[in-house]
């Protein structure tokens, strides 16, 4: 074989080496975003388009085995940053699909901050109940599907959780006795309430439907027709 043969095919072996070292190399560095593509959201959250869905009362779990069940949950704490978190990471979101029966009222109010700091429009598909009606009301435009409610009810404060406050902070606050504990609650209560009227009133909510969403106990429901929503400025097609 002459030497500009031989010189011909070591090239072309050299070029398959390189090529195939090329290859080696940019598969592994890919190795990270595949994993990462595959990560999964928290259960409560999905991404559809330009649409985050928070949904905490059909949540699907998958078992180890492979089988999935479903689950429901509640608005909760360790929610805020996630939801946070996705939005940051997703600035192309518009809207926030919401269905939920409630849960935590501080939550509640600081992912409602998350959706304003966002400008995002808020839509109702299933419910919205407590918790979850301060996260819709955070939205530019509010709309809900056919069949979908919006529901309100007084707020609740579970009697183990209260004394699980007292114990907490009564040497802090200098709580001698669980009346002047008791004190505290009806003051920082009405605090509590007026702060809550005041937001739905600067949402665009009428005064007389702000206060009447107080009326029905924490065990019961109350759900607006979708005409008397509209009315009230709950649903509103334009910010």
């Amino acid at each position: 074989m002459g030497s500009r043969c031989w010189f011909i095919l070591h090239l072309r072996a050299c070029r398959r080496i390189a090529l195939w070292g090329l290859a080696c190399v940019l598969a592994v560095s890919l190795i990270p975003h595949v994993a990462q593509a595959r990560q999964t959201l928290p259960p409560k959250f999905k991404i559809d388009g330009t649409t985050l869905i928070y949904d905490t009362d059909n949540l699907v779990a998958q078992e180890v085995d492979g089988t999935q069940h479903a689950e429901t949950g509640e608005i909760s704490d360790d929610d805020i940053e996630p939801f946070r978190d996705i939005l940051d990471a997703n600035p192309a979101i518009t809207r926030l699909q919401l269905n939920s029966g409630g849960g935590s009222v501080y939550a509640g109010e600081s992912i409602a901050d998350i959706v304003q700091d966002h400008a995002l429009d808020t839509w109702v598909v299933g419910e919205c109940i407590s918790a979850c009606v301060d996260i819709f009301l955070a939205g530019n435009r509010r709309q809900m599907t056919l069949g979908s409610k919006i529901g309100f009810h007084q707020r609740d404060w579970a009697p183990k959780a209260v004394q699980s406050y007292y114990r907490l902070w009564r040497k802090d606050e200098n709580w001698a006795t669980p009346f002047e504990f008791g004190t505290w609650i009806y003051r920082d209560t009405q605090s509590e309430v007026f702060r809550h009227l005041k937001y739905m009133m600067q949402r665009g909510v009428d005064p007389a439907f702000a206060i009447e969403t107080l009326k029905t106990n924490p065990e019961d429901v109350w759900y607006p027709t979708r005409l008397r929503l509209m009315a009230a400025g709950v649903l509103r097609e334009t910010p």
